[in-house]
């Protein structure tokens, strides 16, 4: 019995510090930065790239605070998109990209999508670029005048969207899906580009992939369909040929977005990746770091299959 409890006060110690509000916290003493930033390797690796005012602010981001500001300076030096950006080859893909989702996504498209506001964004395996795609994807959304967006980091087992911000982890989705005590709202972080919300990842768990298929994640999925049917969610997702509870995600989806790496992906794992979502509605392909002689860079094409996409040497054109 004592270990039960001790377990259940270090996991609400642990939220606390991930900065969602509980019950009777109200005039709860902050404890010192560095106690704060250790009990998880996650926080310690991203302060170690910090100097100790700059660790202090972020391990005592105060309870109830949702609001987080992403050095856009830096995100776009590192080659994502990023509001009020000069224009660039980049910018303009993903706004070639981001249409015909839009398009799915409120009802403009060739037929009636369901949840077409919930895309996903995945790849057959890691290190395809399915990250950078879907932060860049939410980026481009969120400068529409008409559509706010949600991104939604639910590669849980390795999650990489706020270290890609810039941002210390927080407490988010699996936090969420294995206490009905903290609700969706409690852990949504605004961030300083107007119409982009993030949703984290959450504090880790031995037991993440399991939650991702669980009950709880589709009922969650089910509420986010219908209370933020006017806002568009993405949802980087675990790679396909790494976990099957990606492919239970996929079954969620309005909208499914497969990032494939120019020159190092097969055929064959394009294809398997294709078979395991068969009965998904909408299936988009990227493909990420394809060379462009004319441009001098590395650019983006998008198609409707992977026929389109295999080979291509030069952004692509969109095959129905």
């Amino acid at each position: 019995m004592t270990s039960s409890i001790e377990k259940a006060a270090q996991r609400l110690e642990q939220l606390r510090k991930a900065g969602v509000s509980l019950a009777g916290d109200k005039g709860r003493p902050t404890e010192a930065a560095a106690q704060e930033s250790a009990y998880l390797p996650e926080h310690a690796a991203h302060f170690a790239g910090m100097d100790s005012v700059e660790a202090q602010a972020a391990a005592h981001s105060k309870p109830g605070t949702k609001t987080v500001q992403i050095d856009l300076t830096a995100l776009g030096a590192s080659g994502f998109v990023t509001p009020n950006a000069p224009r660039s080859v980049t910018t303009e893909q993903y706004r070639v990209i981001k249409r015909p989702l839009l398009e799915n996504a409120t009802g403009k498209g060739a037929s009636l999508v369901a949840h077409g506001n919930l895309i996903m964004v995945t790849s057959a395996l890691p290190g395809e670029g399915k990250s950078f795609t879907a932060i860049n994807l939410a980026m481009s959304l969120a400068m529409e005048l008409d559509h706010t967006v949600m991104l939604v980091d639910a590669d849980v087992t390795c999650p990489s969207v706020m270290t890609k911000l810039g941002l210390p982890p927080a407490a988010g989705l699996l936090d969420v899906l294995q206490d009905d005590k903290i609700k969706l709202s409690d852990v949504l972080l605004r961030t300083n580009v107007d119409k982009l919300t993030l949703l984290p990842a959450g504090l880790p768990h031995p037991r993440a992939t399991e939650l991702l298929a669980s009950d709880a994640m589709t009922s969650l999925l089910d509420e986010m369909g219908k209370r933020y049917s006017d806002r568009i969610i993405i949802f980087d997702s675990p790679p396909l040929l790494l976990t099957t509870e990606a492919r239970v995600l996929a079954g969620h989806m309005g909208q499914v977005v497969i990032v494939v790496q120019a020159e190092k992906t097969l055929q064959s794992q394009v294809e398997h990746a294709l078979s395991t979502i068969e009965s998904c509605p909408i299936k988009l392909m990227v493909l990420n770091q394809v060379r462009s002689s004319g441009l001098g860079a590395y650019g983006y094409g998008y198609g409707y299959g992977h026929e389109r996409m295999v080979g291509e040497r030069g952004p692509a054109t969109a095959a129905a």
